[in-house]
């Protein structure tokens, strides 16, 4: 039967029962959350909510850090058909105030250090205490269509009007419906490896952080672990420490831990033995690769085998390292008006350089100047306005994203760019920069490169601004290096080395 709100994946946390949900270190301790604990407290803040005469369709603020107690908040408003109105951990007053404008909330959930005089708020840290009087026992769902507000999520506004994206159930529904007989036909190989473990990093402010943190491990009995910290080392520690199958995150904590590896085995005086192993490595049987690079996998763990990376485009340098090395490096595209996911790699069968195939439910086309168009259920309700939802797409339902895009024949889909970074050359000629990025990055001497328009006689030429390794002074090299693996019409001819802090 067709789900209709996702408090209903709230029977599968009851049948798991004492299966560990969540995972968090607070102070010297680890604090671990049964499914069967984050569901009767999400009961008992539904509970909470009918106390307090907050109902169907009225707003609530969601405020601080990825937990347990978040999640049980999110799902309790599901069950009372409350709206969740999300707010990044590190957000500013100014900005949560704001918000709290536009939504007219009826209750302020978030860490201690965020209360607000001026809003009624319930502490993230007082929850337990204040939900003591409730009953635990299974809440009735208030009456819900799949058309109803899930949630606003607010997705700019440090200096300009906040914009909330409305985002209904059936926006979440259908991005999950497409995954779940995928994840089935896998679960019977799932118990050798039991639980599935993911370190998330993303925030659950943000639509793609609550996909992998709260709706895609419910599907397979998986643990999520919540960490505050992106240090490299942290990381790699957490995820040896609590045997982490998955790591989800941003392309740059996969550079960043890829930098320290490298930092570390020039430390040991092993790098020149690892990068001959690594190249000899290519192209032999994944199971052969990590023996010979074993001295990097023990660092991680042996149950450790994926990154989820998502949130903007992984670098095919970076991509290929964690490949070559054995893992799996599974990406993502999506935006907060698309609920998150619009295509997503098969974990057993990548596409190199890709950001995956697009989504059962959804339809994808390219316009004519590449941007990329998507409608289906998955597309959001609309923004928020305070009265009706400002409409996202047009008459045929078309949300233009913004970014540019291209398929090969096997239906993959490549992040070019976003639209307004285009450069035109005088040619006419379209030159992505990430394109450009790619080959600079892959020059021995360039730690990392950015690639904007130079004004040119009405038109524009690419300018390479270079980060270079520590000791190297030759930018000129490695951008001729860089355009020998480019089209004639991509070249660089303007180039800057930037030594500025970063």
């Amino acid at each position: 039967m067709e789900h209709r709100s996702v408090a209903e994946y709230l029977d599968n946390f009851l049948r798991y029962g004492r299966e560990t949900a969540y995972a968090q270190r607070r102070g010297y301790r680890t604090v671990r959350w049964s499914y069967r604990k984050v569901a009767e407290a999400a009961f008992q803040f539904a509970r909470e909510l009918e106390a307090r005469g907050i109902g169907k369709g009225d707003r609530i603020l969601l405020w601080g850090p990825n937990s347990a107690e978040w999640v049980a908040v999110f799902l309790g408003c599901a069950l009372r058909a409350v709206v969740v109105v999300p707010i990044d951990d590190i957000a500013t007053p100014e900005f949560a105030l704001r918000v709290h404008q536009q939504v007219n909330a009826k209750l302020l959930l978030c860490a201690r250090g965020h209360l607000q005089p001026s809003i009624p708020a319930l502490p993230l840290e007082d929850l337990a205490q204040t939900l003591s009087r409730h009953s635990i026992e299974p809440y009735p769902q208030v009456s819900v269509q799949r058309s109803d507000t899930l949630e606003i999520v607010f997705t700019s506004g440090t200096t300009a009007e906040p914009k909330g994206v409305i985002i209904s159930h059936g926006n979440v529904l259908a991005n999950i419906a497409p995954l779940e007989p995928e994840i089935r036909n896998y679960l019977k190989y799932e118990r050798f490896v039991h639980p599935v473990r993911f370190l998330n990093l993303l925030p659950l402010s943000h639509v793609f952080g609550q996909f992998l943190g709260i709706f895609l491990p419910q599907l397979m009995s998986g643990t999520v672990i919540f960490q505050d910290t992106m240090k490299p080392a942290d990381v790699m520690h957490t995820i040896r420490r609590e045997r982490v199958s998955v790591l989800v995150t941003v392309p740059r904590v996969l550079q960043s831990l890829k930098e320290k590896i490298e930092r570390d085995l020039a430390d040991e005086g092993v790098l020149e033995d690892f990068q001959a192993k690594f190249r000899a490595a290519e192209g032999r049987h994944f199971l052969r690769r990590w023996w010979m690079l074993r001295l990097v996998r023990r660092q991680f763990g042996w149950k450790f085998w994926a990154f989820i990376s998502g949130g903007a485009a992984l670098d095919l340098q970076t991509e290929e390292f964690w490949n070559r090395l054995g893992y799996a490096v599974i990406q993502g595209y999506g935006l907060t008006e698309t609920t998150s996911l619009i295509s997503l790699n098969h974990p057993f069968r990548l596409g190199k350089g890709s950001i995956g195939k697009v989504l059962a439910g959804r339809e994808v086309k390219l316009a004519e100047d590449g941007e990329i168009l998507v409608r289906g259920d998955g597309v959001a309700v609309g923004y928020w306005n305070g009265k009706s939802p400002q409409s996202l797409t047009g008459d045929e339902g078309w949300y233009r994203t913004g970014d540019i895009g291209k398929f090969d024949a096997e239906g993959n889909l490549y992040f070019k760019g976003r639209k307004k970074e285009v450069i035109v050359t005088p040619a006419g000629m379209n030159v992505y920069p990430e394109d450009l990025e790619a080959a600079l990055r892959r020059q021995p001497g360039v730690k990392d490169a950015a690639v904007v328009p130079l004004a040119r006689n009405g038109n524009a030429e690419p300018c390479a601004a270079i980060i270079l390794r520590h000791g190297e002074k030759d930018a000129e090299t490695a951008v001729k290096a860089a355009n020998q693996s480019l089209a004639e019409y991509q070249r660089m001819t303007a180039w800057l080395v930037w030594r500025g802090e970063i």
